[in-house]
């Protein structure tokens, strides 16, 4: 049975939104301002989570956020990216953009709660925020780990946004990647 892991960068605040500024948000860029000399842990620690995934699962939106920065690539961390399956919800997509895609259509409760049953592993949601508050409404995700980084933007959308109710959590682990970045994992409780 499979495992569905939120897995994101986010500002100390909870913002998500348009973290390399390539989006246009008037606060866009957060993400590599405030990583100072951090990459490389950064890096390796989302290599290291590829690696240990069974597939991906996106919105559309991600799907062509993703394939435009990965698609191009030629290293360790986009070839293991590149060659993960990839399941893209949408109502709208006929084709996914990011390599070895299948779009799902349909209600994106049932699709997760089927790739859940067939899937042996972490199936990870990348970015897809709407995709992601929709998961956890629902009760089908059971891991949320997050890169926190060391600066407030105070506006932009946030991962969880309004979500639908309490929904308690379990710490699993909190490290220090680098110098200045925490690495949280929760469980649903």
């Amino acid at each position: 049975m499979g495992k569905i892991v939120i897995s994101t960068n986010v500002s100390f605040d909870g913002v998500v939104q348009d973290p390399d500024g390539r989006e246009g948000f008037r606060l866009g860029g957060w993400f590599m301002q405030s990583m100072g000399d951090d990459y490389e842990h950064w890096a390796k620690v989302f290599l290291d989570e590829a690696n240990a995934t069974a597939a991906l699962l996106l919105g559309r939106r991600s799907d062509a956020w993703f394939a435009e920065r990965w698609l191009s690539r030629e290293d360790e961390w986009a070839d293991r990216l590149n060659s993960l399956p990839k399941y893209v919800v949408s109502s709208t997509l006929d084709e996914a953009r990011w390599s070895n895609a299948t779009v799902v259509k349909g209600d994106p409760v049932v699709a997760a709660g089927r790739l859940k049953r067939e899937l042996d592993g972490d199936i990870v949601v990348y970015a897809s925020y709407q995709l992601a508050r929709t998961l956890i409404d629902n009760d089908l995700v059971d891991e949320i780990r997050l890169f926190v980084f060391p600066v407030v933007v105070g506006a932009g959308e946030r991962l969880l946004g309004d979500a639908s109710g309490q929904k308690p959590l379990r710490l699993v682990e909190s490290t220090t990647v680098g110098e200045g970045l925490a690495r949280v994992t929760y469980e649903f409780a």
